[in-house]
Parts: structure tokens; C-alpha cells; sequence
């Protein structure tokens, strides 16, 4: 039961206050969010919308679904209680708890595993050794609101005492898909992006194989939370999560994008990793 959808901007966002998310989940319509996972909003959209609208079936509920632009606006929006679920990026996620409490309840399996990869790309030739050969360079991170490219390598450099501000041509408050783009351009030498992003575009046709290289590539970290606000209905949020650990490898292929298999639950603490990187770089307090 699909209500009609809309593509909302941050700003759109900010502006759209309503019930409290533990009325809405008594009785009501669910607002589903998700987070820039495709190139493009309408892109993302389509692209999870099906899990989604599985999900309200499952639910007996009606839904809307919204698309953010950018990572923070994902976070943004569940903090601030305009919609009841979210699938957001890591990051955004302990940003949303650290803001208001928010509960992380499942983790996406990609691949059959609740992981993935940050990783910095720069054009084929031009960086053989990381980052000594792409000091003075241009490389463009993402949003502030991304786990891998934003967080995860800020942290990385923070441990080396360096500052890619001060390091590179720096600049960041790009998507994923626009770093890989600008990187095979030549618009810049290098970029942060994610695996499954490079993947998918790759996948997709959307950028040869040649275009770039990848020069480093983080630890493991834990994939995108699906996450309720703190005030949201424990007994639905458990049933929601009964439901999302629910999902077969063979339902997940008509009802995520490819190679995503599912998820399996998760608590705040299977995030901790991304926690402490946040509070390395100053952007939250220790707790």
C-alpha cells in the first residue's frame, strides 16, 4: 500500500514537523527515509523502494518514502522525528543517536555480510604510493554527513597526524558518484567513495573499469543501519526487525539492489567502531 512519493530536499525536510513518531506507529501512515545510495535521488528511490513497500505490506500500514540529498539530511530527519524509519549511512547514524537517541535495529548485508569498504580512488597512473604521491593533489571528500567519505578517512589521517586540509587541494560536499565522475574527468586527481557505490556504477555501465583506481581501502566497517527514532514503538520496532532479519537470500533479489542478501539485527553497539572515529576527529563527545 503505497501512498504517492516525493523526492525531498533537506530544506523540504526541515520544514515538514509533524506527529511524534510514537503516534505515528500506533496508528497511521509510516514515513520511510533513505539516504543518497544510488546516483540520484529518484534513482535511490526506485531502487529501494520495494523493500520498503514489502516491509509496509508485512505491516498492514500505508507509507510515504522519501529520498535525501545528502547524508546529513537522512540523519537530519530522523533525529528531528520527520520520519519513523530510516536507512542511513553508519555516520549519520551514530550523528542521529548522539543528537537524540535514535535506535539502530537491523544492518544491511551485502554480499551476505554486514560489511563494507571506504576507499580513496584517483585517476589510473597518477598516485603510486598513498598519500605521498598525492600530496599538493586535488582530492575531493564527500559530505560531513558520510561514513566512508567523509569520517572514516578523516580518522585515518587524524591517527597519522596529518590534516588533508592542509595536505591536498582539499575540497569535500560531494556525492559518491559525483567524486568517481570528477576523479575519471580528471576534474580532480583523487576522491573518497565506498565500494558497493563503485561497484554498482561499474555495474551499471555507468563508469568504465579503467576510470579509476583504487589506492586505499579502510577495515572493515558495519553496513548501513535501519534505525528508529527513540521514541518509536518498541513492540513495532521489534516486529519490524523480525521482519527485515526475515528477508531470504532469494526474496532479497527482487526486493534489494543487487548484491545486497538481507540484514541481521544490530544495537547501538554494533556501530561502536564508527562512534569512536567520530569522536576522534572532535565532531561528538565521548560518552
Amino acid at each position: 500500500m503505497r501512498s504517492p512519493e516525493r523526492i525531498v530536499p533537506l530544506a523540504l525536510i526541515l520544514l515538514s514537523l509533524t506527529a511524534t513518531s510514537a503516534v505515528v506507529a500506533q496508528h497511521g501512515k509510516l514515513r520511510f527515509g533513505v539516504g543518497p545510495l544510488q546516483p540520484t535521488p529518484s534513482e535511490t528511490k526506485k531502487a529501494y523502494e520495494p523493500v520498503f513497500a514489502y516491509l509496509a505490506k508485512q505491516l498492514g500500514r500505508d507509507f510515504d518514502l522519501v529520498a535525501t540529498t545528502d547524508w546529513a539530511g537522512i540523519s537530519v530527519a530522523l533525529a528531528n522525528g520527520q520520519v519513523d524509519l530510516a536507512w542511513m549511512g553508519p555516520w549519520g547514524y551514530i550523528l542521529a543517536h548522539d543528537d537524540s537517541g535514535v535506535r539502530a535495529i537491523a544492518t544491511a548485508k551485502y554480499d551476505g555480510k554486514p560489511i563494507y569498504h571506504a576507499i580513496i580512488v584517483c585517476g589510473p597512473g597518477r598516485v603510486k604510493n598513498w598519500p605521498e604521491d598525492a600530496q599538493g593533489k586535488r582530492v575531493s571528500f564527500a559530505d560531513v554527513g558520510s561514513t566512508s567519505g567523509w569520517l572514516i578517512p578523516s580518522a585515518w589521517f587524524k591517527q597519522k597526524g596529518m590534516n588533508p586540509k592542509e595536505y591536498f587541494a582539499y575540497s569535500d560536499g560531494a556525492t559518491h558518484a559525483a567524486n568517481e565522475i570528477a576523479v575519471a574527468s580528471g576534474q580532480v586527481d583523487c576522491a573518497t567513495d565506498f565500494d558497493r557505490n563503485r561497484n554498482a556504477m561499474l555495474e551499471s555501465g555507468k563508469m568504465d573499469k579503467n576510470a579509476t583506481e583504487v589506492v586505499w581501502t579502510s577495515d572493515p566497517l558495519p553496513n548501513d543501519a535501519i534505525a528508529v527514532p527513540r521514541d518509536f514503538d518498541p513492540a513495532l520496532a521489534q516486529r519490524i526487525q523480525q521482519i527485515l532479519v526475515g528477508i531470504s537470500e532469494s526474496q532479497a533479489k527482487t526486493l534489494l539492489p543487487n548484491h545486497y542478501t538481507g540484514f541481521v539485527a544490530a544495537t547501538h553497539d554494533s556501530y561502536k567502531m564508527i562512534e569512536d572515529a567520530g569522536v576522534l576527529v572532535g565532531r561528538i563527545k565521548k560518552k
